[in-house]
């Protein structure tokens, strides 16, 4: 690549003078070789007068609980207020269910229960005890950037369905535990983290971490935390909205809200919280309901297969 080729003048001026400058990648993105370019550079460079908040132990915990409710409060006040909207009809996928206010009260209670009496005594113990994390100078490179974040989702994908499975399985562990997380058979945003305190903390320790198993980037590792949290409120609101990855990833991979909707409503189904390739290994994979509350061919299939599969089982007892 040949730098000239990127050279652009302008003008600026300094004690009434005019003088000519010149712009160059180099400049823009602030390397010396080509081989130290890194297109995320100037993302990264925003962060120059903001280190002291930004390396503090508290950034991340602070990041995560503000970007979390910053997602599930436009899809909570569409079920509030637009039920009644059509494209709100065509698209919740038990449109049957409503949300109401007791419900929205009932989760928020939780959630800023567990914020308040276990988030924030833990931030502050963070914050006293663990030194501030330094910053490089270097944004990662494109490739590291995405490598590592898909890595990152992958292990915890990994990680919640051995832990989901075992929360499943173990009746006390049910019971006392994840069972709080399954009092709303059918899902909207701000059940995400309607969850027991247990589970909010072991999550919350698979989760934080993945990126040190990688040994990722800081901008790495805060892409990768607000992905998930993109992704794990997707996986409740509750929609089956066209665009989404589960419309359009290759092999059905992802799974997205129709398969944890589901997996509501038959809990010993679809494990994973984000893809569903183990699912699919171990056989907990269960087609979903649709938009609109629609059942589609393949759940009728495997709803034949299971009586079929049952009604075997009992003639051979």
């Amino acid at each position: 690549m040949d730098e000239e080729n990127f050279n652009e003048s302008f003008s600026t001026t300094v004690d009434g003078n005019i003088t000519t400058e010149r712009l160059t990648l180099k400049t823009i993105f602030n390397f010396n070789t080509w081989e130290d370019f890194r297109i995320l550079q100037p993302i990264w460079d925003l962060r120059i007068g903001y280190e002291y908040y930004l390396c503090s132990p508290l950034f991340p915990i602070v990041l995560s609980v503000s970007f979390y409710f910053l997602c599930v409060f436009p899809p909570t006040l569409v079920d509030l207020f637009g039920r009644e909207w059509a494209w709100y009809q065509k698209y919740k996928i038990q449109n049957n269910k409503e949300v109401t206010w007791k419900h929205v009260r009932q989760a928020m209670m939780i959630t800023i229960w567990n914020q308040i009496v276990y988030v924030l005594p833990a931030a502050m113990a963070q914050w006293i005890w663990v030194p501030p994390n330094p910053l490089p100078e270097r944004a990662p490179t494109l490739f590291e950037y995405s490598w590592h974040v898909m890595a990152c989702l992958l292990l915890f994908d990994f990680e919640f369905f051995v832990w989901h499975y075992i929360h499943h399985k173990v009746r006390f562990l049910y019971k006392v535990v994840h069972s709080v997380h399954h009092r709303f058979y059918s899902p909207f945003s701000l059940v995400t983290q309607y969850m027991h305190p247990w589970e909010l903390f072991s999550l919350g320790i698979i989760q934080t971490t993945a990126p040190m198993v990688f040994q990722c980037h800081p901008m790495t590792s805060w892409g990768y935390m607000t992905g998930a949290i993109i992704v794990g409120v997707d996986a409740h609101v509750g929609f089956d909205f066209p665009g989404l990855p589960h419309r359009w990833a290759p092999f059905g991979w992802w799974g997205g809200a129709p398969k944890h909707d589901m997996h509501h409503r038959r809990p010993n189904t679809n494990f994973q919280p984000f893809f569903n390739h183990w699912d699919r290994l171990f056989g907990f994979d269960c087609p979903s309901v649709k938009a609109g509350n629609v059942r589609p061919k393949e759940l009728h299939e495997y709803d034949l297969r299971k009586r079929i599969s049952i009604r075997s089982k009992c003639k051979s007892s």
